[in-house]
């Protein structure tokens, strides 16, 4: 998902961030009713999303940047929900648990090897959590709004476990499962599947009703589709 736009001190100076040695002009890249997402947003979140995906920078082209834009216009529509929503924000200790799990699956043995780590994908710890709150309050979220919408019936599952899973079981060669040992977790993946298709109409719904403006490279606005 996700998803990775956090809010910036630096809007009312314009984009313009002071920098050692003078001034450097931060560009715009888009803009989601009115508020800027700026150059630094997109890289800093396609890095984060290459850490977490353990993927090397190089290889990322220019889709792979647009796709990247795209879920940062996506999250910053979700976080303007987030402003008029009731839920429980991500605690230090979550986002600490989280940072735990990156760090294992980046198997960082040391401290010096997680900071190396971090470095070679342009990441702090600090900016690492910030982008890992977003995740866990957008999830949430998410979560609230959809999670309630969603039913699934006896039907569903069996049909599932019917053409889908006992054929993959089959060619994997491991032996049925009866149906009802593994109905919660089929009944939990076809719910999730539904949600992420609520939440594909909602963020549609939000594009449809925002002004989105991507930033040409002659700095031309063009509204988004």
């Amino acid at each position: 998902m996700a998803r990775r736009l956090l809010q910036l001190v630096v809007v009312a100076l314009l984009g313009f961030a002071a920098a050692q040695g003078g001034e450097i002009i931060e560009r715009i890249v888009a803009t989601v009713n009115n508020h800027p997402i700026l150059q630094s947003d997109w890289d800093e979140a396609l890095r984060y999303e290459a850490f977490v995906n353990r993927v090397s920078l190089d290889t990322l082209g220019p889709l792979e940047r647009r796709q990247a834009l795209d879920r940062l216009i996506d999250q910053e529509l979700l976080r303007e929900q987030m402003k008029d929503s009731d839920f429980d924000r991500a605690q230090p200790e979550e986002i600490a648990k989280r940072v735990g799990e990156l760090r294992q699956q980046h198997a960082a043995r040391n401290d010096a090897a997680w900071a190396s780590d971090l470095a070679r994908y342009g990441l702090s710890p600090r900016s690492l959590e910030r982008h890992v709150r977003l995740e866990i309050n957008l999830a949430r979220l998410i979560e609230i709004r959809l999670r309630p919408n969603v039913r699934v019936d006896a039907g569903s599952i069996e049909a599932y476990y019917r053409s889908e899973f006992l054929p993959q079981l089959r060619q994997a060669g491991v032996q049925d499962i009866p149906l009802v040992a593994v109905t919660p977790k089929i009944e939990e993946l076809l719910a999730q599947k539904r949600v992420n298709e609520l939440l594909t109409a909602w963020l549609r719904d939000l594009r449809g009703q925002s002004e989105i403006r991507l930033k040409g490279e002659n700095g031309a606005g063009v509204r988004a589709q």
